[in-house]
């Protein structure tokens, strides 16, 4: 008989504690600050990732105006450094746009659905266009972000690239 309470005793805690985390994940600022967290660590990690980017291009260019003090020798680290920094930022862009896509997407996939069922569909009928609008809406979801973080991409290459070339130019 002890076994059976005891082996309750250990429902019920993981009941209550199963319990706790439902309203715990309920609250808005809980998943303001996992956000938070989450954006926190992509930062940090990125900015170590651009310090590293460029303490790697002020040495290759430090090395090689020993070498050659020719001007293009600062061309091609300034463009492989420049293009690192763009996908660094182009990534961390598209990372952005998928956290405030993803509520929205599933807001209009609800509110799609929801419309279909009112216009009286059957469950069939409702699971079909159900699974065929999360598609659509996904792919035309993915397609922006990957657009807009290429653009982001490209323009922090372009303006890294000059920013660097000038800042090399200086030196001399």
């Amino acid at each position: 008989m002890a076994d059976y309470t005891e082996g309750r005793g250990k429902e019920e805690e993981r009941s209550e504690a199963f319990s706790l985390l439902l309203r715990l994940m309920s609250k808005r600022r809980t998943w303001v600050c996992l956000f938070v967290l989450v954006y926190a660590l992509l930062l940090s990690s990125s900015w170590k990732f651009l310090r590293y980017i460029l303490s790697w291009y002020y040495s290759t260019i430090s090395s090689s105006s020993y070498s050659s003090s020719s001007s293009s020798a600062f061309g091609w680290p300034a463009l492989y450094a420049s293009v690192l920094c763009g996908a660094v930022f182009g990534l961390l862009s598209m990372v952005t746009a998928l956290a405030i896509a993803v509520p929205a997407t599933l807001v209009t996939w609800i509110t799609v659905l929801v419309l279909l069922t009112f216009c009286g569909k059957p469950r069939r009928s409702l699971v079909t266009e159900g699974r065929k609008i999360t598609k659509d809406i996904m792919g035309f979801a993915f397609k922006i972000v990957l657009r807009e973080g290429n653009i982001v991409a490209a323009v922090c290459a372009v303006l890294g690239y000059f920013a660097l070339v000038r800042r090399a130019g200086e030196d001399d």
